[in-house]
């Protein structure tokens, strides 16, 4: 049962990593509803996004490998810090840093504290709103090239609010986008590679604790095979919505994303309000 558990989620956080709609919270409100019943946890989430974060490796490897070598470039003096690809070099670098601190400063919270179905029914609905009306005023006149230093530090506090069940990190980024002007494609583009430093990171660190604590392992819901089974599924999933996403907001809005969180942390508040499911 543990297996087909750890597929499901698996499927769960790859079909929803990039949408704004939370992953990590999908992953802690379904795992409420499996056989099981169990919390799924931070590090399963954490090392699930692996595989998700690897897919965005693969849809945009060109992109990666042509930011990598320009950057690098520019270190050795062949390239200005002016060219558009070492500029965005440095922006991912410099917009992974607020979640890196705040989640090292705040990773107890984050594990325990924060994992409340209350807070996440708070956060769906609450950012979803906010999502919506950052929708509805965006000029989208702004496309990557005209990507500043202080509007990628903004981008990156909006992903460190990620670190909240709910808020969602594809979510808060392109949220923070909109807000200051750049159009739905570029905003949501700029948000999975900024992810790639801060949910490797992660990713890497909580395997380096399932191997290097026992007690850790232990204690986990789901074992190391499990585990890896949902991360080649969310890989797999996660590079066919990354497509079919860029694809959608070239043309439509966030409007039907909106609604979807909205209702499902209406639907939150009723089951916990009955007692239905437990916080």
């Amino acid at each position: 049962m543990n297996w087909f558990e750890a597929a499901f989620l698996g499927l769960v956080q790859g079909l929803t990593e990039f949408l704004p709609i939370s992953s990590s919270a999908h992953l802690f409100v379904v795992g409420k509803f499996l056989p099981s019943g169990e919390d799924p946890g931070a590090a399963f989430t954490a090392v699930s996004q692996l595989g998700t974060e690897t897919a965005v490796l693969v849809f945009f490897w060109r992109d990666i490998v042509r930011i990598i070598k320009a950057w690098w470039g520019s270190l050795r003096g062949r390239l200005p810090r002016t060219d558009p690809d070492v500029r965005m070099g440095w922006l991912v670098i410099i917009g992974s840093v607020p979640i890196a601190l705040l989640g090292v400063v705040f990773q107890s919270h984050i594990e325990s504290t924060l994992r409340n179905l209350w807070i996440v029914a708070t956060t769906l609905i609450v950012f979803g709103l906010i999502l919506a009306v950052a929708d509805a005023i965006a000029t989208q006149r702004r496309d990557l090239t005209q990507l500043s230093y202080k509007h990628g530090i903004i981008f990156g506090f909006a992903q460190a609010l990620a670190l909240i069940p709910g808020v969602s990190r594809s979510g808060g980024t392109i949220t923070a986008g909109l807000l200051m002007g750049y159009n739905r494609e570029a905003a949501a583009r700029y948000s999975f590679l900024l992810a790639i430093p801060a949910v490797f990171g992660s990713g890497f660190y909580e395997l380096y604790k399932i191997f290097a604590k026992h007690d850790v392992a232990s204690e986990a819901p789901f074992g190391i095979g499990e585990t890896a089974l949902a991360t080649v599924i969310a890989f797999v999933v996660g590079y066919l919505i990354i497509g079919w996403f860029l694809k959608f907001i070239s043309t439509k809005s966030f409007r039907p994303f909106v609604w979807y969180r909205i209702g499902l942390g209406v639907l939150l508040y009723i089951l916990l309000g009955t007692g239905t499911i437990t916080p």
